[in-house]
């Protein structure tokens, strides 16, 4: 597997970081003109490429953002409890993150065109289905091929920012992160307003038909750099620390104890994260809350979670990234607490606040751990590491999916909210005992 598949989708964050954590300063000049290359092959600017990522990303969002709105409507139309939808976002999050394995493989040997074709038929034709879905297994079926397609979109999307800006990965992969997780924000009032039995088909059609021709722009937008374009005539001082310090294979990565231990992390920050995203609606109207509280809740969430990830992934470039990341989750497990007090006390206002923060300081588990991952095991196999550590997330989605549906209903939302941010304060205790593995070169 390449270093640009699909563990770029967050890692190329990470690779800026790290030579920023490492050497001081990732983003300096170096010798390579990156614009005038990209220039000569492409015939005009490279940031036109970042643009079509950028939109393609806000354009699948919804898969993972607005099913809180729209699972509500889909019980009642087919009358079924809440909790058996539950399994739905699991299956959405098991196959947007294994997707990710051949779609890396294929882009790297094919390029983006045909395969975001397919996606485009994918995502867009999923949602579209939901208009005319009328079983749970319907629902599953649809879901699921609608997240394979947000997967290779996923990882085409980013691995563009990563291939075509080698000298500022950093911001460009955060544009496209920040675009998945803030693009949805025009589409949750859209979704909000009309979320009835008698109105959501209308809506789920209207914004799968979006999707298909966003994505079908892009595959025509999209195209890879040629191999040689960086030149044979850059120095290895030009290249960021990250492109020349020691690098682990996935199979010498397993036999470490840190990535273990992040992938347990991983595995509890995912599961508090998504369960927030995947039920704030519930969560709101369980508390009684008024539907505006919940409307503007929804809307804000992945407005928060996009821009938290360019803020702190910039402080974790500038300080110790493995305390920044620790106080972060810890502050997302207490806020997730402030979540549950605010809604004990009726104070709409206050949750709608706990809401914000809880997914300000969870939301950038995606430039966090690809970052360390970078740092620890090199940047020449980041992105197949990370691929390895990104599946860590389905774990993470079967706790918000199945598994809360059971906990829901069996405890109750209070217990089940407060079990995601006890798992999201042990993800930060653990990442202090974190240190640098024994053969990295690198100072613990």
């Amino acid at each position: 597997m390449s270093d640009d598949s699909p563990g770029g989708d967050d890692s190329a964050d990470g690779s800026g970081g790290d030579s920023t954590a490492m050497d001081g300063d990732a983003d300096a000049s170096s010798g390579i003109d990156y614009d005038g290359r990209a220039r000569d092959v492409l015939g005009f600017s490279r940031w036109w490429q970042i643009v079509a990522a950028a939109a393609m990303m806000a354009a699948v969002s919804p898969y993972q953002y607005v099913w809180s709105s729209i699972e509500g409507p889909l019980a009642e139309s087919l009358d079924i409890a809440l909790p058996a939808l539950g399994a739905v976002f699991s299956f959405y999050v098991v196959f947007q993150s294994l997707s990710q394995f051949p779609a890396g493989w294929w882009r790297d040997r094919r390029g983006p065109g045909a395969l975001t074709f397919l996606a485009a038929l994918l995502a867009g034709g999923g949602y579209i289905g939901l208009a005319y879905a009328d079983s749970v297994w319907q629902l599953y079926v649809l879901y699921s091929l609608g997240a394979i397609g947000v997967g290779i979109i996923y990882t085409v999307a980013v691995n563009t920012a990563v291939k075509w800006f080698p000298d500022r990965t950093g911001l460009t992969t955060g544009i496209g992160t920040m675009a998945f997780a803030g693009g949805s924000a025009l589409v949750v009032p859209y979704v909000r307003a009309n979320a009835t039995v008698a109105a959501y088909a209308d809506v789920l059609r209207n914004v799968g038909i979006a999707i298909l021709l966003i994505l079908l722009v892009g595959a025509v937008v999209l195209r890879d750099p040629p191999a040689e374009w960086f030149g044979d005539d850059a120095d290895d001082a030009d290249l960021a620390v990250s492109l020349r310090g020691d690098a682990y294979t996935p199979t010498e990565m397993l036999r470490t104890w840190q990535f273990w231990l992040l992938y347990a992390m991983f595995i509890a920050m995912a599961g508090a994260d998504l369960v927030v995203i995947a039920n704030v609606v519930r969560v709101a109207e369980h508390f009684g809350f008024a539907a505006i509280v919940a409307t503007i809740a929804a809307t804000l969430l992945p407005l928060s979670a996009g821009v938290s990830r360019m803020i702190l992934g910039e402080i974790s470039d500038r300080f110790d990234r493995k305390y920044v990341m620790a106080g972060s989750f810890l502050l997302a497990g207490l806020f997730r607490l402030g979540l549950v007090g605010a809604g004990t006390a009726d104070a709409g206002l206050v949750f709608v606040g706990m809401v914000i923060l809880a997914m300000f300081f969870s939301s950038p588990l995606y430039v966090f751990f690809p970052a360390m991952l970078s740092e620890y095991y090199g940047a020449e196999h980041s992105s197949s590491n990370y691929a390895v550590l990104y599946t860590a997330k389905v774990g993470g989605g079967v706790f918000a999916g199945t598994i809360v549906g059971f906990l829901v209903a069996s405890f109750g939302w209070v217990p089940t909210v407060s079990l995601g941010a006890a798992l999201a304060v042990a993800a930060g205790l653990a990442a202090l005992v974190l240190r640098p593995p024994s053969g990295s070169g690198l100072l613990a």
